[in-house]
């Protein structure tokens, strides 16, 4: 029998951490037989908070019905966003989304059960949890230095701003804590770890300043989250989903994560112009 997400059946440990995450912060969760309705009527923007999980990948011939499907269930949503349930698959399986101009990604479902020092700690790092007002503003200036410029999307700061609300709110509600590196009273790393199942606390949110990567700063947090996740949560196992092309992925690995699934998705982001 499939592990289940509130009586959902779904295989994806990464997806199946994902849902229990979003419906803590008020996301729904619809059963429409192939599929799952995912809404964050809170943050329409929030792509991955809006989004079809679909119980198997699409054959070519059925995969437009499915954009015409998504267009039905969100018809004011600018993006696109599918997810595939499973537990293996690799880019291939998403050629005909490739090829249309998505985004695809095969992303690495991570695992660990132990949490290592880093090979090179950064000794100036003050890490802790975002306690006050400031610290939680310090955490969308972040995500808007790490990603908002970088992807130039319109009105991201206000996409950032509200998930921090959602953030928070899990926090208050004693289902987890956000992290951050302070270098000089400066936020420069942030990440979140929620209680995500039995047993299981999920990792959110990684980001680094742009201008201070490759510095400890990472790998120093991860494994002070990651001792949290197992003295405070009471967490048996610790999950991370991670670009398997992004150099991060080496950091999590030194700290004692390993791969154990793939999970297939594909996006497309609003037009601009």
């Amino acid at each position: 029998m499939l592990p289940t997400v509130r009586g959902v059946d779904v295989a994806s440990l990464g997806f199946r951490t994902d849902l229990s995450l979003l419906r803590l912060g008020g996301t729904t969760i619809e059963e429409r037989g192939d599929h799952l309705v995912v809404r964050s009527s809170h943050n329409p923007s929030h792509w991955w908070g809006n989004f079809l999980l679909l119980h198997d990948v699409p054959t070519p011939a059925s995969s437009p019905g499915w954009l015409d499907r998504f267009a039905a269930t969100f018809p004011d949503a600018r993006h696109v966003a599918l997810g595939f349930d499973g537990t293996h698959g690799a880019l291939d399986d998403l050629a005909w989304f490739a090829a249309r101009g998505f985004t695809a990604d095969a992303q690495a479902v991570m695992t660990t059960s132990i949490v290592h020092e880093p090979r090179h700690p950064n000794p100036d790092a003050e890490c802790r949890t975002l306690r006050t007002d400031e610290d939680w503003v310090q955490s969308v200036d972040l995500e808007v230095r790490s990603i908002g410029q970088e992807l130039d999307r319109a009105g991201f700061r206000a996409f950032a701003a509200a998930k921090a609300v959602t953030n928070r709110r899990l926090v208050e509600a004693g289902h987890g804590a956000w992290f951050g590196a302070f270098a000089d009273g400066r936020l420069v790393c942030q990440m979140g770890l929620v209680t995500a199942g039995p047993g299981l606390a999920r990792f959110q949110t990684v980001h680094t300043d742009p201008g201070l990567r490759r510095q400890g700063f990472a790998g120093t947090l991860v494994h002070h989250a990651g001792r949290f996740g197992f003295d405070t949560l009471g967490a048996r196992t610790l999950v991370m989903v991670a670009d398997p092309g992004y150099v991060a992925i080496e950091l999590y690995r030194a700290v004692g994560f390993e791969e154990r699934e793939v999970q297939l998705q594909i996006e497309r982001p609003p037009a601009t112009g």
